[in-house]
């Protein structure tokens, strides 16, 4: 990514940018627990259910995903479970407090990427005010989920994954630099591979060095739209100044480490793939692709290079639908946005396919939204339904426009590594 030009806009001229706190971090007692990556989890959203979710629950009894995915028949005895294992666990000793408010340095390592980032309480503000940029719509019924979730346990159980562009050699950045050489807090590799550490950083100095750097930039929120917004719906509940004020961030310099940007996939429950097919004609061109997935997925990233460009299955192969028919497009999407926005694959996929084409009803019992391919794949050939592949989106085709207010159809990119939940979690009650 070129960052040189993206550093200039992230900068804030009036210091009312990014205002990140130190909080007292609930953290797992290594002792209590089987391990420490037997207990953490990706993001709610990530947890393939219900494969993943049994998984997780086997791995350990304390494993995170019990406050983050409880289990119930209703919604309301979900969230009072979770609370009621919370106050359990820290009865228990099971997680406990650290003993002084602190930033956390985290740093993921595997799969060729290195990424350090800094946690903490960040003030909240809405999009209008331009400090913390959204660049997806969300769910109406997640956010009431999550915020229910939060409500009841008075807890933010995971950190959302925020971007700036800093580059600094004196901020954050070597503050990071600086606390990466001491022994950390802990030290954990999750079955992905990837090697978890973090650090706590309770020097006033410091503090005031990332704080100070911070206050001069911007954010995109590049995971956690729905807990953002949580956030602020929370917030407006709880008027006066005090912790509901702020929610758990993990602020990642991309000038010093990238992300990777990848795709997130709709699983079509209801549409076996013939009908996807037939209602195509005409409207795209389709090819069959032979091979194996890694095959079909280099023609997508060549046909997308083009144009808008999809990748179908769910019948054992895969189909390339490319090459929109010009007029269509311009009958079902909306000429009132940016021309990135309108040549977005999810703003054809939603605006023409889905709604005009295949009649997709924009319902969670329809639409599934899954990150991992081959998961994805095997889900559709199981449930006789359409996997819709996505090719990802240019970060800096995000940001720019986030800059210009201008949200994405949900769930169109994925950036990562994601933060691993459980590994510092923030009660607002301590705050």
């Amino acid at each position: 990514m070129n960052t040189s030009g993206h550093a200039a806009a992230d900068v804030r001229d009036d210091a009312a940018g990014l205002r990140l706190a130190p909080f007292r971090g609930l953290r797992y007692v290594p002792e209590r627990v089987g391990s420490l990556a037997a207990v953490t989890s990706p993001p709610y959203d990530v947890v393939v259910r219900p494969d993943g979710l049994l998984h997780l629950e086997s791995a350990d009894p304390h494993n995170i995903v019990r406050l983050i995915l409880p289990q119930a028949i209703t919604a309301g005895t979900r969230h009072r479970k979770a609370a009621v294992t919370l106050d359990r666990w820290l009865a228990d000793g099971v997680l406990a407090p650290d003993p002084e408010p602190a930033l956390y340095v985290y740093e993921q390592d595997g799969d060729g990427v290195l990424q350090r980032g800094v946690i903490g309480a960040l003030e909240l503000s809405t999009p209008a005010e331009g400090v913390v940029l959204p660049h997806e719509d969300v769910m109406p019924h997640v956010v009431e989920d999550r915020a229910a979730l939060m409500r009841t346990t008075a807890a933010n159980l995971e950190p959302l994954l925020l971007t700036y562009v800093g580059g600094r050699e004196d901020g954050a950045d070597a503050v990071i630099e600086r606390t990466v050489r001491r022994e950390p807090l802990l030290s954990t590799t999750t079955e992905d591979g990837f090697q978890h550490r973090l650090w706590s950083v309770t020097d006033p100095d410091d503090l005031a060095a990332v704080a100070g750097e911070l206050t001069r930039h911007q954010a995109l929120i590049a995971d956690g739209h729905h807990r953002w917004a949580t956030y602020l719906r929370l917030r407006e509940e709880h008027r006066s100044p005090g912790p509901w004020n702020y929610g758990l961030v993990l602020l990642v310099d991309t000038a010093r480490y990238p992300l990777r940007v990848r795709a997130i996939h709709r699983l079509l429950n209801r549409l076996p793939l013939s009908e996807a097919l037939t209602a195509l004609d005409g409207r795209f061109r389709v090819r069959r692709i032979d091979g194996p997935l890694p095959t079909a997925l280099e023609a997508l990233a060549t046909a997308r290079a083009g144009g808008n460009a999809f990748l179908l299955a769910g019948d054992g192969g895969f189909h390339l639908v490319d090459r929109p028919d010009p007029a269509l497009l311009d009958r079902t999407i909306r000429a009132d946005r940016p021309p990135a926005w309108r040549t977005l694959d999810a703003t054809v996929l939603h605006s023409t396919l889905l709604e005009h084409v295949w009649h997709i009803p924009d319902a969670a019992e329809d639409i599934s939204y899954i990150h991992d391919t081959e998961a994805a794949v095997a889900q559709a050939e199981r449930r006789g339904g359409t996997a819709v592949l996505m090719h990802p989106v240019r970060e800096e085709v995000v940001r720019d426009l986030a800059r210009q207010g201008v949200t994405m159809p949900r769930k169109s990119t994925s950036f990562g590594p994601k933060p691993a939940t459980g590994l510092v979690l923030r009660s607002l009650a301590l705050d």
